[in-house]
């Protein structure tokens, strides 16, 4: 029986992906393991490996074809001994309803469990209402699934399936129980019919329709620039943000980079092995900052608040396009000279777009620096399931008063973002002063 190959879920919230390039041609033979394919999501370019052997009959979703929806049919596999032309020919295999049983796997080996699929858009004008269960769209799960999330009083439409075609499993509802991929209650009553919730934004015809025609080209939205539109939207209408602000003074920062720099070990070719920025010392100081202020190294959930043992530090970096944030692991550990490298590392591959999701997934704050620009100042807003960000403007020299007396000093502004749900005015206070004192006493952070 011919084998579908579907549009792998690269990542555990990618919904769509571009098929890059195929690297097998039609009746080319493919063995298991083998990378057959090259998937670009939102942020990176993924290699697609088969998990099954046999011959490529049917290539159905040509290279370069973007937003291909998740476990949609991209090719066909005729396996071992089929007549590869009739393989080829067979119409693609419906989806398995969602109560079904699941159909054997595809020959796609995604990275993470299959995101849902997202459902397509009905083509009759007047449709039949979906099934409803306790007021919303009716959830599928397996009977286990039920069961368990009834025992944990977990209602179904709160937690996200991970099972085929998006089916709520057993897994998802102990991942829910754990706080984990647990969505916000919904509201008790749905809104009425013809009534949103919020004013409609403009239309594309409506904005469009404000400018004279041929003073203008509409470039179309890449998969990064929705993905980040879509996050940082649904963020400022669900997170209530607020910010910190303070002046640092880092002359003694200054310094000691200069000297360590200075003293940096050479190799053959009699460059230094490393080169610190202050954004590498911002990042230290601020996992040094979380660990000293445990209350805030947290993330918000609606069945409880997961404290974080370790500080994993996002670092928004620039990408042609949009940006991304990879991740410093265990930054509290790290010496500054393995902070420097791993990000000159992550920087380079980010921006060719060949970090891994697991790089830039997850994290329990993130720092966002645009003081190489020379803004002195601004708010960042938060990418969940942070707690916090940490703005960082540009170090220049300004008159302080010390001892009643006018000086001049490097001085560098920073703002912390703050989610109030997780963490109070005072608490986030407490945060950004102890970033203040180690980023204004460097030796701090070695202690």
């Amino acid at each position: 029986m011919p084998i579908n190959i579907l549009m792998p879920a690269l990542s555990p919230t990618m919904e769509k992906g571009n098929l890059a390039r195929w690297l097998k041609k039609e009746g080319d033979q493919v063995k298991s393991g083998e990378v057959i394919a090259e998937i670009e999501t939102d942020k990176a370019t993924m290699e697609v490996e088969a998990v099954d052997e046999g011959t490529l009959a049917k290539i159905l979703v040509p290279e370069g074809t973007q937003d291909v929806p998740v476990n949609d049919v991209i090719a066909v596999l005729a396996g071992e001994g089929e007549d590869v032309k009739a393989a080829g020919s067979a119409p693609a295999a419906a989806a398995p309803k969602p109560e079904a049983k699941p159909a054997a796997a595809a020959a796609a080996a995604p990275v993470a469990t299959p995101a849902p699929k997202p459902a397509a858009a009905p083509a009759a004008p007047a449709p039949a209402a979906a099934p409803q269960l306790n007021g919303h769209a009716r959830i599928f799960s397996s009977p286990l699934a039920r069961r368990l999330a009834k025992d944990a009083g977990i209602d179904l439409v709160r937690i996200t399936g991970t099972g085929p075609h998006g089916r709520v499993v057993a897994r998802d509802v102990e991942e829910a129980k754990s706080g984990k991929g647990l969505k916000a209650a919904p509201s008790a009553a749905p809104a009425a019919a013809g009534a949103p919730a919020l004013a409609p934004s403009m239309s594309d015809k409506q904005i469009l329709a404000l400018f004279e025609p041929g003073s203008y080209e509409v470039i179309p939205h890449d998969g990064m620039r929705r993905t980040i539109a879509q996050r940082l939207t649904a963020s400022v209408q669900n997170v209530p943000h607020f910010y910190l602000t303070i002046d640092c003074d880092i002359g003694k920062l200054l310094a000691a980079r200069e000297e360590i720099n200075a003293a940096a070990p050479k190799d053959k070719e009699k460059k230094p092995l490393y080169k610190l920025s202050v954004n590498d010392f911002v990042i230290k100081a601020m996992a040094v900052a979380l660990q000293k202020i445990p209350n805030c190294n947290v993330s918000w959930t609606e069945g409880g608040m997961v404290k974080h043992k370790h500080s994993d530090v996002g670092v928004a970096v620039a990408m042609p396009g949009g940006l991304i944030t990879p991740i410093i692991r265990k930054a509290e550990t790290k010496t500054l000279s393995a902070i420097s490298g791993e990000m000159k590392d992550f920087a380079a591959r980010a921006r060719s777009r060949k970090l891994k999701p697991e790089e830039y997934q997850g994290g329990t704050t993130a720092v966002s620096n645009l003081g190489m620009y020379g803004i002195n100042h601004f708010t960042a807003v938060i990418n969940p399931p942070h707690a916090t960000i940490l703005a960082v403007g540009t170090s220049e020299e300004r008159p302080v008063v010390r001892n009643g007396k006018i000086e001049i000093a490097s001085m560098m502004s920073v703002t912390l973002s703050c989610d109030h749900r997780a963490i109070d005015g005072a608490l986030g206070a407490e945060l950004i002063g102890a970033f203040k004192q180690l980023i204004e006493n460097p030796v701090m952070m070695m202690v």
